[in-house]
């Protein structure tokens, strides 16, 4: 059953003995601080790792100016984004040289597929992915709401494990990455 921002929220004030919510909007101190504290909670859970089911590629768009300096083309960068993971072109989802600058991405090829974390939908999160949030907002909440220092160390250490639990059913998804190119293996031939 997939979960929206609210019932995630509502399930993390739940875990920590407070009342659940049923919208941010609800004229309570608990839809205020989960109104206030979910996006950023949410945004910096899904661009601390390379979770499969917000891993995406996209071919950007070139922009009419140049960087003032060090590279020949700027692109932007998609409204969905939240990470760069690598840059590549024609088929190649890596390889390029480039830097981010002000929402950019700066690089001299004349075409860019950016291999990047986005910002899914809560309706695609995984199980595993919703319980580690849960963890994680648990432990957010908890000062605000109850003003337990000693607790929300306790839910800290606990969102810890549900994020690394989360993060190893996350690489089961995948084969993993092979090594093309090794400077020692070069070496050797």
């Amino acid at each position: 059953m997939a979960l929206s921002d609210v019932a995630l929220c509502a399930r993390a004030l739940i875990r920590i003995g407070a009342a659940p919510i049923t919208g941010f909007d609800d004229a309570s101190a608990e839809s205020e601080i989960a109104g206030a504290l979910y996006e950023p909670v949410r945004d910096g859970l899904l661009s601390a790792y390379a979770w499969s089911f917000a891993t995406g590629q996209i071919e950007l768009t070139q922009l009419t100016e140049s960087p003032v300096a060090d590279y020949d083309y700027a692109y932007a960068l998609p409204n969905d984004f939240l990470r760069a993971l690598s840059a590549g072109s024609g088929t190649k989802g890596r390889g390029l040289n480039y830097r981010l600058a002000r929402g950019q991405l700066h690089t001299n090829a004349s075409s860019v597929v950016l291999t990047y974390i986005f910002r899914p939908d809560e309706s695609e999160f995984p199980p595993y992915f919703d319980q580690a949030l849960i963890a994680r907002l648990s432990a957010e909440f908890t000062i605000p709401v109850t003003e337990n220092t000693s607790r929300a160390e306790a839910h800290f250490r606990i969102a810890e494990k549900e994020y690394e639990r989360a993060r190893q059913t996350d690489a089961q998804q995948d084969s993993p990455n092979r090594i093309e190119r090794f400077s020692l293996i070069d070496a050797r031939e």
